[in-house]
């Protein structure tokens, strides 16, 4: 996201301070003195979110303290911020069916509190609403054009089984061009941050193995399968873009997320081949199963 702003000629400069500490936020909010902040720190664990159920005052620290520290802190000195937060706070109802179209709004509030992650994101969205100054972005299962730890593809790759179930996801080659522009426009409140429409885990793979790796495969399994091999339930859902769109600069431009993560394959097949060479024979060790 620096990078990103940089290139739009704005001066950018990267925190130091720990967002938990309080006093030290507020010293460099003072001496830096910006116009906007984006946030985009919190605990979600290594190697995934099954790390909070056993450090819960870690996650605390972070994801309730830290983020409630900034929006107050920027709120004070009329600073608008930006919070990179999570969809993952819902799951599939009777009024929001899987595969009906139906999503969670902005409006509807978090039903999904399987993991101890999805609480303290839970617990912080009403309290960041009171905040006139602060952007809340909800950011779902992120897609990057590279095979980084953190990009959703490379983690779904080294699963030995998925399910295969439709979900809101968010891919960052589009979205965070345009959360810069939501943030210049001066965009407050909650958004679902997410491109429009669902994408299954299959489907993620399925154009994985045409794009990078045709010798990949994979299996799937059921929830309660998933269950039994994890300490924490996972949010399974879909959002809502209506507001987004409606709202969205009129010189950003947002696919609908299948032809959104086709895009951002064909980007990362280049971007590999550019670094690695020919696939898959020389793809990194970061999408290797073993």
């Amino acid at each position: 996201m620096a990078t990103l702003i940089g290139e739009s000629k704005v001066e950018v400069i990267l925190a130091e301070a720990r967002c938990e500490n309080r006093a030290d936020v507020a010293k460099e909010l003072d001496s830096v003195k910006p116009s906007h902040v984006f946030m985009a720190a919190g605990i979600t664990g290594r190697p995934n979110i099954d790390w909070c159920e056993d450090h819960k005052p870690d996650t605390i620290r972070t994801n309730v303290i830290g983020t409630l520290n900034l929006a107050d802190l920027c709120n004070e000195r009329g600073i608008h911020c930006t919070i990179y937060a999570t969809g993952c706070i819902f799951k599939y109802d009777d009024a929001h069916p899987l595969g009906s179209g139906i999503g969670f709004t902005e409006e509807d509030a978090p039903n999904f509190d399987e993991s101890f992650y999805s609480q303290t994101k839970g617990y912080m969205e009403p309290m960041l609403k009171c905040y006139p100054t602060a952007m809340i972005l909800r950011v779902r299962m992120p897609i990057s054009d590279d095979l980084s730890h953190r990009n959703f593809i490379t983690k779904i790759v080294k699963y030995e089984r998925v399910v295969n179930i439709p979900n809101s996801m968010t891919v960052l080659h589009e979205m965070l061009p345009a959360s810069l522009a939501m943030a210049k426009k001066g965009l407050t409140g909650v958004y679902n941050f997410c491109n429009p429409g669902v994408i299954s885990h299959n489907e993620c793979l399925d154009l994985y193995t045409k794009y990078i790796d045709p010798t990949y495969t994979y299996k799937n399994f059921t929830i309660e399968e998933q269950s039994k091999v994890l300490k924490a339930g996972r949010s399974n859902n879909e959002l809502d873009a209506t507001k987004l769109m409606r709202d969205m600069p009129e010189e950003i431009k947002i696919n609908d997320i299948k032809t959104a993560v086709e895009l951002c394959m064909q980007r990362m097949q280049r971007n590999l081949t550019e670094e690695f060479g020919p696939l898959p024979d020389a793809l990194p060790k970061e999408v290797r199963k073993n």
